[in-house]
This record gives structure tokens, C-alpha cells and sequence, in this order.
């Protein structure tokens, strides 16, 4: 891997996770030196339950394999473009089985990724508690959609509290693992794809093509969430209802990433016209916006101020930020770090923990990260007004707007 920063410490679930920088707004987990548990005996976790969500909908849940028989897939051609998708939905009750955080052969290779096999069981992250219910019966309504795509190397579930919470509030959200793009995936059949990609994407323009590749993805998953029925092949829910599809208002649709996951969110909104706002959460663009823009639909960029302030070094934001012709945002957050974003700083701080490169607890990062972004997908998929978003806020002097 191109290494182009310094390693900077992360702790997850009592682990010192060191995390390769490529660059700001992309990042590829490295082995991680076990100094905490020098005769690496197990750790034991306590349960750790997400933060509760803040709407007043049950949340419910379903997963989606999804195949494009239009592609191969880049990391592994001939084969088909496989997706797995987990979509959160408003619901009427809390019915059902509760929905997994991840499966134990992810969280094991996620573990397995980091050189903290046999540190840490892989139950203390597969079984993370959620508030979202297996098939739980939808809510009543038409309601936004909104597509989350992960950080490189990142599994979708490092998004799980940000989607169940939008999902309260009254979307249909829909989390995307690319397949070969994350440490480690389960799909049907047993298997388990693993990240191809992180030891062939070492450029810029091979970043690009990454989040240009995603781009389709989500396009792809519009297509078939907007389906009343699942088509008779190239997904596993072969005939079977999607109940949320019904849900879905088609004229309002909005897309979110993390890190390169924000590079592919800028992607598809130029190519995709169904999607009416994005959010990048602290991910470089890599490639460079046209002058159109994207045609005046609105845009927020959301990062760490140490990695994304307009002096930064190493951050594409200001080029951006110019061709950026309707409503926009630039917000930075003092204290953050790269993976402020997701959910990995407040799991770290339900077990007492601390990542000292990012001084902002995991309980701020996640408010933080939850009020904005519910603010803006508020305001431009519902026609909602938000001051929050009109400037510095007294109660919340971490975020600056640098720009405006």
C-alpha cells in the first residue's frame, strides 16, 4: 500500500487499532502492535448497545444480495458485480428478532485484519446491539430514500447508528457493501469476500475509479429499491416482497459517505439525476468535480478540521467547493479524526475507551455527526427548516464554517 501519512492510533472495543492513512479521506486498516496485552490474553467486552435513536418510528430491517447482470466486477472479472444491502425502514412496532450488527466471520476477519485474533472474541462486535428489527412491519407512507456508502477497506455496519437513526426519523436507508472493498463481507452460500481491491488501489486516479465504481453500485440499488418486486434473478430475494419499496418516495432521494464512500456519494450525483442531495463525511474526492457541478442540487461536506480546513494540505475540498454552484455547506469539527464519522468512537466509548489523536469523545462525535446530517437530508428531502445549518452554533462550537 502507498503510504502517504503517518500511522495514528484508533481504539475499538479495547483494541489499538493503527489505522494507514492514504492521504485525507481515505484510509486502509494496518496491523496493529498488541503493547496493551503483552501476553495477548483474551479480552472480555460487555454487551455494547448502539445510541438509541432519536425519531419517533420502530426501526425495521432487511438484507439484500443484489447481482448486476449488467457488470463484471473489477476486482474479480468475469464475475458479476455482487452487492449485499442492508435496508432500514420506518416501521410500525418493534416486532421481530433483533437485527445483527455483523456476522462472527466478519467481525473475526475484521479482527483477523488488525493482528488481534485470539485478543479480542469476535462476539464483542458481532454482537453489538441495534434497534432495528428483522422484517418488522413497515410504517404507513411514501418517505425518502438515503444510500450510505462505507470508508475503503470499512464494512457497511460501521454506519449501522447513523442509518438506524435516520430510519427513525422517517427514511428508507439503505447501506452498501461493495463487494472486494471491505476486510471482509459475508455473502450467501457461505461465503466471504475479502478486500481485492485494498492491494491493487495504491493512486489517486485509481481512488477515482473506485468511487466512480460505487457510483454505479448505488445507481444500481436505486434501480431495485424502487421495484415493488424483487426481479426473478440476480438477487437472492427471488419473488419476494420488498417492503419498503412501496415506501419509497422516488422524488426524493439522497446519498452519504464516509471517505471514499464520500468520493462515490459526489460520483453518482453527477451522473445519477434521481439522487437531490449528498453528503461526503470526511472523504477527498479524487476526481475532480465538472464545471456544472452537480447542477445545482445541494451538496455538504462534513470533516475532521486537522485534515479538511480550506488550508489543508493533501484535501481537494476547495477545488470542490468552487464548482459548487446551488446550496452548499463546508463544516469542519475540531477534535475529529478520520473515523469520527462512523460508529467505531462511540462503541470505543461505551467500553470506557479513548482514541488519544481524536480528543472529541465518541459520544460528541456521534451527536454531532447525527444532528447534522438528519438537519441537512431534513431540509432538502423534506423541505424542512434547519438553523443548525445557517451557521456556528453556540451549543456546538466544535463545527466551524470555514466557507459559506
Amino acid at each position: 500500500m502507498n503510504l502517504r501519512r503517518c500511522l495514528t492510533a484508533f481504539t475499538l472495543l479495547g483494541l489499538s487499532l493503527v489505522l494507514t492513512l492514504q492521504g485525507p479521506g481515505i484510509a486502509v486498516a494496518a496491523a496493529a502492535p498488541l503493547s496493551g496485552y503483552p501476553d495477548r490474553r483474551s479480552v472480555t467486552a460487555p454487551a455494547v448497545e448502539l445510541p438509541r435513536t432519536e425519531g419517533r418510528y420502530a426501526v425495521g430491517a432487511q438484507t439484500l444480495h443484489l447481482s448486476d447482470p449488467g457488470r463484471s466486477d473489477p476486482w474479480a472479472s468475469p464475475a458479476r458485480r455482487e452487492l449485499m444491502v442492508s435496508v432500514y425502514y420506518p416501521a410500525r412496532a418493534s416486532s421481530g428478532g433483533t437485527a445483527a450488527y455483523m456476522t462472527q466471520k466478519e467481525a473475526r476477519l475484521l479482527l483477523e485484519a488488525r493482528g488481534l485474533a485470539g485478543v479480542v472474541p469476535a462476539a464483542a462486535l458481532s454482537g453489538v446491539l441495534t434497534h432495528a428489527r428483522v422484517d418488522a412491519r413497515p410504517a404507513t407512507g411514501r418517505f425518502p430514500l438515503v444510500l450510505l456508502s462505507p470508508g475503503f477497506s470499512m464494512p457497511r455496519s460501521t454506519l449501522t447508528t447513523l442509518a438506524n437513526d435516520l430510519a427513525s426519523r422517517g427514511y428508507v436507508v439503505a447501506a452498501v457493501d461493495h463487494a472486494h472493498e471491505s476486510v471482509g463481507t459475508a455473502f450467501p452460500g457461505g461465503r466471504v469476500l475479502t478486500c481485492r481491491a485494498c492491494e491493487q488501489v495504491t493512486t489517486d486516479e485509481q481512488r477515482a475509479q473506485v468511487a466512480a465504481g460505487r457510483a454505479r453500485d448505488l445507481s444500481f440499488v436505486i434501480d431495485r429499491l424502487t421495484t415493488l418486486k424483487a426481479p426473478s434473478s440476480g438477487t437472492s430475494q427471488q419473488g419476494r416482497s420488498l417492503p419498503y419499496a412501496f415506501m419509497v418516495d422516488h422524488r426524493r432521494i439522497g446519498v452519504a459517505g464516509h471517505s471514499i464512500g464520500g468520493a462515490a456519494a459526489a460520483a453518482v450525483m453527477m451522473r445519477d439525476p434521481r439522487v437531490r442531495a449528498g453528503l461526503n463525511l470526511d472523504g477527498n474526492f479524487f476526481d475532480p468535480l465538472d464545471e456544472a457541478g452537480f447542477g445545482g442540487r445541494p451538496f455538504i461536506m462534513m470533516g475532521a478540521a486537522s485534515s479538511h480546513s480550506p488550508a489543508s494540505p493533501g484535501s481537494d475540498w476547495r477545488e470542490a467547493w468552487e464548482r459548487m454552484h446551488g446550496w452548499k455547506r463546508w463544516l469542519t469539527v475540531s477534535g475529529a479524526e478520520h473515523f469520527t464519522f462512523t460508529d467505531l468512537p462511540v462503541l470505543a466509548g461505551r467500553l470506557g475507551l479513548s482514541d488519544p489523536a481524536a480528543p472529541l469523545s465518541g459520544e460528541r462525535s456521534w451527536q454531532l455527526t447525527r444532528d447534522y446530517s438528519a438537519a441537512f437530508f431534513d431540509a432538502h428531502l423534506r423541505g424542512m427548516t434547519h438553523p443548525l445549518l445557517d451557521g456556528p452554533a453556540a451549543d456546538r462550537p466544535e463545527v466551524a464554517f470555514p466557507l459559506m
